[in-house]
């Protein structure tokens, strides 16, 4: 199909960033958008993602990291997450039709040339108004895969969430229940976010990094303390954390954003101390794990079907508008967004 020329809107790095990324850091560009090419397919973007993980990708010493689904990013470059769009117009040699949606990994941008190969075919809703995106660009797959393939839950666990009011934990406190565990606790930096993540979430207990002495909270939240630890921010509430599991718990982590969010310097070094003695005596084991290769192998149909009958809270900030974007990373990235973050187009 011919291709006409198209004018596309999308946002860049106009610097990197000397602290919290924000919006003058960023610019919104008009670019033509090229040709398409053999095997290529332009896509009307409807909706993309907004990773935390933009913010370290934007550090001047920013390194490719296996798990984040893009480059570090140099002054000049377009973002890119998790997107999905309309196909308007195809390479005579793709198998993906024009009119289908696609999830392909070109956000940020209203207008997406991808390679058919990274595209996956999106069925199409048969109510387009109650579809979600969040069920694909969410990270409700990290969630499952970290608790069936990344450790397992068991029957009656008491699980610890951190981070219980992000993208992620969101999502693993419905998970973990549904999976067999009864207690559920969550980590969360304020009032409002605790008070949503028992309402709307189901968590049992919130421990709030505002009030002070974690340990405290988590042994009163926990008293016969913690069979599963699924951690996204490293640091004290890791160490805190490990220091009240069970014997034969389980801890799996899932990211640092204590050092990946850090106001001054995002950074890949996430040190923690642990008593590793009371760890051996305890038989407790510890796993750093990416979703990456269980997707691939086709685990995220797994999740898809698991999903649909799960009956989950798909938890989501929405955004309108490219204009949007900018603000809405610096806020996800200080903690003011709750689940995913998702910009409609």
């Amino acid at each position: 199909m011919t291709q006409a020329l198209t004018i596309g809107r999308e946002v860049t790095l106009r610097h990197h960033p000397r602290d919290m990324i924000g919006p003058d850091d960023l610019a919104i560009v008009s670019r033509a958008v090229p040709p398409l090419r053999a095997g290529e397919l332009l896509v009307r973007n409807r909706w993309f993602r907004i990773s935390i993980s933009t913010r370290l990708m934007a550090d001047p010493g920013a390194q490719v990291v296996e798990g984040i689904p893009f480059p570090p990013l140099h002054p000049g470059d377009t973002l890119a997450d998790g997107a999905i769009g309309e196909v308007v117009a195809s390479a005579p040699d793709s198998a993906i039709a024009v009119g289908s949606l696609v999830l392909h990994p070109y956000g940020w941008r209203d207008w997406a040339v991808v390679a058919a190969s990274q595209c996956t075919s999106i069925p199409a809703p048969d109510d387009a108004a109650a579809f979600e995106p969040a069920v694909y660009l969410g990270h409700g797959w990290t969630a499952y895969a970290a608790l069936t393939h990344g450790t397992q839950v068991r029957a009656g666990d008491t699980v610890f969430v951190t981070s219980g009011a992000g993208a992620i934990g969101a999502m693993a406190g419905q998970i973990a229940r549904r999976l067999g565990a009864t207690r559920i606790v969550g980590s969360t930096g304020s009032a409002d976010k605790a008070e949503w993540m028992t309402a709307e979430l189901g968590y049992d207990a919130v421990v709030r990094r505002d009030r002070g002495d974690l340990a405290a909270q988590l042994a009163s939240a926990a008293p016969d303390g913690v069979d599963l630890v699924v951690d996204m921010i490293g640091g004290d509430q890791l160490a805190v954390a490990a220091a009240q599991t069970r014997t034969g718990a389980r801890l799996v982590l899932l990211g640092a954003l204590g050092a990946e969010l850090d106001a001054t310097r995002a950074t890949l070094a996430a040190p923690v101390l642990l008593d590793s003695f009371q760890l051996i005596l305890r038989d407790v084991t510890i796993r750093g794990y990416s979703a990456c290769a269980d997707e691939a192998a086709g685990g995220f149909a797994d999740w898809l079907r698991w999903q649909a009958g799960a009956a989950l809270h798909h938890a989501v900030s929405r955004v309108e508008g490219l204009d949007q974007a900018p603000a809405a990373l610096h806020d996800a990235c200080a903690g003011r967004l709750r689940g995913v973050v998702i910009v409609a187009l």
